[in-house]
This record gives C-alpha cells, structure tokens and sequence, in this order.
C-alpha cells in the first residue's frame, strides 16, 4: 500500500474513533436515557433557555452542570438524583463570600421569619410554597438537609446565591445593579427600593447609568452602602425592628420598653420573655451599644467617601430623631389598645398575655389592632427607612403622617369600644 492509501487509511481510522467517541457521550433516546453526563444533550432540547443562560456565564468557562448538580441524574426517570444548588455549593469557589454572606443578617432571613408567630398561623402552601413570606426568607437555608427538617418543608428553589445572583448565568454585573435588590426590598413593610429609587442618590445614580455609563459612581447605588467594597456582609445599625438597647435617652427608652412589650419581647411588667432569645438570634435589633455603634461607625464613614463629617452626622441624628417622634406616636397607641386588654373590653386568644402582640400581624382579635399593625409594620417602617434612605416624602406622607392619622383612628376607636362595654 503506497504512502497515500496508508493515509487515507489513518483518516478511516479517525473517523471511526471519533464516531465511537462521540457515540459514547450522553445522547437523549427516545426513552431519555443519558448514557453519559453531557447534559446539555438534552437539556438543549427541553430546557434551550437554561442552556443558554448558563453561556452567557463566565461560569461556563470552567464548569459544568455536574460541577453543581451532582453526577447521579442520568435520564428523565431519575431527576430527582439532581442536587439542587446550595450556599454550601457556591462555597467551594467562593468561600471568602460565602463566609462574609453567611455572617450578616440576609442569612438569617429564615431564623426572622421562623421568630414570627404569625409565619406558624398560615397554611403551609402560603409560607412553604414561595407565594407568600418564605419567597424571600429561605434565603437563610444552608443546605438541603436543614430544608427537610425545619418542621416545614421549604420550597428548594430559593435558598442559595442564585436569589442575587440569578441562574443560570450568575451574573456579577446583574447582581451589582441596584434592580437585584428590588425583589425583596419593596412594598408594604420595606419598601426601599421606592425609597431609594426616588431619593436624590437614586435619582442621580439611575439618570446617569444612561446618561454616562461609565461614570456610575457619581452617586450609591444598594450595593455602595449595604456592600460596600464587595463585602457580602449585608448589615445595619437599627436593623429591622428600628430597636436597641440600651438607651441613654430616658424618654426615648420610654417609649421603647413600650414597643418592646407589644412585640413580646417584655412582659407587661417589662421582665424578659422568651422572644428575647429568637429576636437574639434573628438579629432584628441591635442589643448592645457596641454593635449598634459599629454599624453606626461603618455606614458614617461609608457616607464620609462623598458628604463631609458634619453633613453626615447631623443626617444620622436628624433621622435618629424622627424615629424617635414616631416611637412616641406609636407608644401611646399601643398603651391605648393595651389598656383595652386590661379592663377586659379585648378578649385575648389562649394562651395570649392580656396585652397587644403586634408579632401577629392581622390575624388578631379587633379591627383596632389591625391598625396598630399596620402602624407598626407599614408606617413606622417607613417613617425611619425614609429617614435613613434620604427619601423625604416617603418618610413624611407614608410614615409619620400616617402614624399620627393612626393615633386619632385608634383614639376614636377606643372610646366607642369603652362607651359600649360600659368601661
């Protein structure tokens, strides 16, 4: 056989092995069995979009899809083999973060929602399904482990990066815009999407991302402040609640040992219930000086990077103090509604102290506590978020006005509650 037969022969040879070769990896049949793991064999077929969500990724550079889901799913009978993505995953290459996560308050986000009475009155399709609390708050599961054994089987979607970081891309540059914030941070109780987006940073850092692309730090965006240098430590000095002690201003501690009664965190007689220990280990207050003035250095000198010290520290205390004119406003309402709990116009539910719990949210007894919650929850939420978020309106005409319209409901609803009991 002469030199060109010999290598025709080669390329035969060739040919042959890169059939065999592609043969052996994983093909979709018509019984969809994956005979290796080249998942995208099928997955481009019934999933187009997640595969090409997963390439516009710099993940795909150097990963596969078994790289996070696992190696035992093989075919469309045994989907249930696929390892559904945790923080615990995302940890192997992104440890540093993962960690920095892991110690602010969006990892206890379950913790939170498990502290609420209210989250235990619900069906579970509205809390396990992610249709209501639990879309966002099982952010706060690690693993899939702890999913199955909370007393609650939490929806598996919802628990891992992929909440900022949405798959299958995974994008920083996504998740650096101020838009990913925006699924939780809005509406009713934190609305700060509406705060900050109609705030002059907003304003100015939305206006300018069009204007000037590649000037985007001409004013914060979420991650400036919240994030500041990348760290994914997401924490503040109020904290939920807008509560800390202990309290050098002994009017202001007034009206909070009143606050703190009507979460159940004190007693009527202000002792230490067990509610102390889940808003402990929720964090949704800061309970020691040094932690708020932590929180309070950081931000101030976060803030310093574009205001002078003066401009800064009159802003913190400006808002300081209008939280504490709204605690003022709220304190007398709660002492208001309280007091019908005393003289026996309110009927607790067993096993319920004779005094307000706000942590129950409208499944309560009256229509008066109903907009006691709500002036908690809503306005006073607003009141110091708006404060905070350099968001004027939304801390005047949604918050604090609307805590004094409030206080004059439950003012008028009181004396015809009392004027039909005869008390």
């Amino acid at each position: 056989m002469n030199s060109l037969g010999r290598c025709f022969m080669k390329l035969i040879k060739i040919a042959v092995l890169a059939l065999f070769i592609m043969a052996s990896v994983f093909v979709c049949t018509d019984g969809g069995f994956a005979e290796s793991l080249d998942c995208e064999g099928c997955h481009i077929k019934i999933s187009p979009a997640m595969v090409k969500d997963f390439h516009r990724g710099k993940m795909s550079e150097s990963l596969t899809c078994a790289s996070c889901h696992g190696e035992a799913h093989m075919s469309k009978n045994d989907v249930e083999k696929a390892v559904l993505p945790t923080i615990a995953t995302c940890s192997q290459c992104h440890e540093d973060q993962a960690k920095q996560y892991l110690s602010g308050k969006h990892a206890l986000g379950l913790i939170a929602l498990e502290a609420m009475p209210y989250t235990h009155m619900q069906p579970k399709s509205f809390i396990e399904g992610q249709k209501g609390c639990g879309g966002c708050h099982t952010l706060g599961l690690t693993d899939e482990t702890k999913r199955q054994t909370e007393g609650r089987h939490y929806y598996k979607y919802g628990m891992d990066c992929q909440n900022c970081h949405t798959r299958h891309s995974f994008s920083k540059a996504e998740a650096s815009e101020p838009e990913a914030c925006m699924t939780c941070h809005m509406g009713f109780d934190h609305a700060q999407w509406e705060m900050w987006s109609g705030s002059k940073h907003g304003v100015t850092y939305l206006m300018n991302r069009d204007i000037d692309p590649e000037n985007r730090d001409r004013a914060p965006k979420c991650q400036t402040c919240h994030m500041s240098g990348g760290d994914h430590r997401v924490y503040s000095a109020w904290g939920f609640l807008g509560v800390r002690l202990p309290e050098a201003d002994a009017e202001w501690m007034g009206y909070r040992a009143t606050i703190l009664k009507g979460l159940g965190v004190l007693d009527p007689e202000g002792k230490p219930t067990a509610r102390l220990d889940v808003v402990k280990a929720g964090q949704v207050a800061r309970l020691t000086k040094e932690a708020f003035d932590a929180e309070r250095a950081r931000f101030t000198a976060i803030c310093a990077q574009c205001h002078s010290p003066n401009f800064v520290s009159e802003n913190m205390k400006n808002a300081d103090a209008l939280l504490k004119e709204g605690d003022k406003l709220f304190a007398q309402a709660i002492e208001i509604v309280a007091g019908l709990y005393v003289d026996g116009i309110i009927t607790p539910k067993e096993g319920q102290l004779k005094y307000v719990d706000l942590l129950t949210f409208y499944d309560v007894n009256t229509k008066i506590e109903g907009i006691l919650y709500e002036m908690f929850m809503d306005h006073r939420m607003k009141t110091f978020q708006g404060a905070f978020h350099l968001n004027y309106d939304y801390s005047t005409w949604y918050g604090y006005a609307k805590l004094k319209k409030d206080l004059v409901e439950i003012k008028e609803l009181a004396q015809k509650m009392r004027a039909t009991a005869g008390k």
